[in-house]
């Protein structure tokens, strides 16, 4: 097998996670999906550490743990779903909210189980968890590529995980002294200059491999929420398009008074969508008082109609429901702003605690759908979908 070394004095991250892949490669201890380059790696002896993890008193004493979807955590979820607890994992890439909770059938066998903890299981037997779950989380379970005896942690450099813990902290969903695992092969645990590690880098409380179990006494603060003015990666106009939850946070936080002004603001920010500064200008236009004609729900709906899609017979409608009755369509109207998903008219039903938004075509409705996904109001999230009857 390869002969593995510690990367010198002056690596990089990216150097760090090409050594630990390339050895892992070339040493025969990869395993499936394959090649690792790229992911949080798999391993000869995944399920062994995983094991390991029975015998923590953090594990036993939880009774709500987080777990990556990550195929070297299978064993972790398998152990969590086997001693009943309340299994949350991330949605791939946050792209549809934060968590799905993992839910198996009634009087479900080991071998369901089993399912229930791989990646196909947690398409099939999930439910969602939005920011205002009430998730509490007593234990979270992480892959990386590289840690060291420290708690210091690199992960494969997309930021995920260090996102989710942070949404965590935003949702209060863990506190300062929530005990952080990882499991690794033996060949992962290296020594990492601490140059190298952010605000933003979650830190590991416990180390699992196949052969030992490691507690790192880590003194290093771990993220305490979003930082949305880091020139990072993770807080950029680019992240929020992709991931309506954040964006929802950050519109939550702004509500509540927090500075939420990102590094790149002032060049992306500043300039609305061109579909978006038009639909806007619409729907300033069409505020405007008018004469008070017809029953005071189809006043609502005029109010907010743009001449333009009116009769063009091609408007796609969104539905949003489970609108508390303390919101106003104020409210709404300014997170549709936020959100840039305002539409050419919005009809108004709060009394029944609903909305429904037309767009010029159904491609536009379903952007604003992605969008509004998880959006909370009045302390609920939103039900947002394309409505089942569309309207000419």
């Amino acid at each position: 097998p390869a002969q593995f070394c510690p990367s010198p004095p002056g690596a990089t991250k990216q150097d760090v996670r090409e050594k630990v892949w390339s050895y892992l490669e070339a040493s025969g201890l990869a395993a499936f999906p394959r090649p690792v380059h790229g992911r949080i790696p798999n391993f000869e002896g995944s399920q062994q550490a995983c094991c390991s993890v029975k015998g923590l008193d953090v594990f036993n004493r939880a009774r709500e743990v987080k777990v990556d979807p990550d195929k070297p955590l299978e064993g972790v979820r398998l152990a969590a779903l086997q001693a009943r607890k309340t299994l949350l994992v991330p949605t791939p890439r946050l792209r549809t909210g934060l968590f799905n909770r993992i839910v198996p059938p009634s009087g479900a066998s080991k071998e369901i189980l089993r399912i229930c903890a791989t990646s196909q299981g947690i398409k099939e037997y999930s439910v969602p968890v939005g920011l205002d779950g009430k998730a509490r989380v007593d234990l979270v379970v992480v892959g990386s590529v590289a840690v060291s005896e420290k708690g210091w942690r690199i992960g494969k450099g997309e930021g995920y995980a260090d996102m989710e813990y942070a949404m965590m902290v935003s949702m209060g969903a863990v506190q300062e002294d929530t005990p952080v695992i990882t499991i690794v092969h033996d060949c992962q645990v290296v020594d990492i200059e601490e140059e190298l590690l952010g605000d933003h880098d979650l830190t590991v409380d416990y180390i699992l491999t196949p052969t030992r179990t490691l507690k790192t006494n880590c003194k290093r603060p771990k993220p305490q929420g979003i930082i949305w003015n880091k020139a990072s990666y993770l807080c950029n106009y680019e992240m929020l398009e992709k991931i309506p939850i954040l964006k929802n946070l950050r519109y939550r936080e702004k509500q509540a008074g927090k500075d939420v002004t990102l590094q790149d603001e002032h060049s992306d920010l500043a300039e609305p969508k061109p579909a978006a500064a038009s639909n806007q200008k619409a729907m300033a236009e069409n505020t405007r008082p008018q004469a008070a004609t017809g029953s005071p729900q189809r006043r609502q709906e005029r109010d907010f109609l743009n001449p333009r899609a009116e009769g063009s017979g091609r408007v796609t409608t969104v539905y949003v429901g489970n609108i508390p009755p303390s919101v106003r369509v104020s409210q709404l109207k300014g997170a549709l702003r936020e959100f840039h998903a305002t539409p050419s008219r919005l009809s108004w039903q709060g009394a029944q605690g609903r909305a429904f938004l037309d767009y010029e075509d159904r491609a536009t409705a379903e952007s604003a759908v992605s969008s509004l996904q998880g959006l909370s109001l009045g302390g609920k999230t939103l039900r947002v979908e394309l409505a089942k009857n569309q309207r000419n």
